[in-house]
């Protein structure tokens, strides 16, 4: 069993910056496929970036260039760095993560086996 903890989301205005962590409980998870995904008001759950070990990572088209995603292995941590942000970032987001291996842990069809509850982020114009 794997636990996910979220934290650093909040609320900022657009243009504004927030660093979302996920930490993973248990034994390294340095070769896991982990990732964010994001469930926006009235909308369906989207997957937001992706990363399989320290290797391949993916971004949804509404991300890229403004969105990074990174790993620290020795803390187990997962991060999402995000700038630029516009009120249609606005979503609750879920860190996910399982062994899935290349190509469907940065694929479009990844559906991770754990995943975290949630924490909020709020932009505002």
């Amino acid at each position: 069993q794997v636990q996910l903890v979220e934290s650093g989301g909040g609320s900022v205005q657009a243009g504004g910056s927030l660093r979302l962590s996920c930490v993973a409980s248990g034994t390294d998870k340095s070769n896991y496929c982990m990732g964010w995904f994001r469930q926006g008001p009235g909308k369906a759950r989207e997957r937001v970036a992706a990363i399989r070990g320290d290797g391949p990572r993916s971004y949804a088209d509404s991300v890229k260039g403004r969105f990074t995603i990174s790993k620290d292995n020795t803390k187990n941590t997962l991060y999402l760095q995000m700038n630029s942000l516009k009120p249609e970032d606005t979503a609750m987001y879920y860190c996910a993560a399982d062994r899935s291996s290349q190509p469907v842990c940065t694929g479009v069809l990844w559906a991770p086996a754990y995943w975290g509850q949630g924490t909020q982020v709020t932009v505002s114009s």
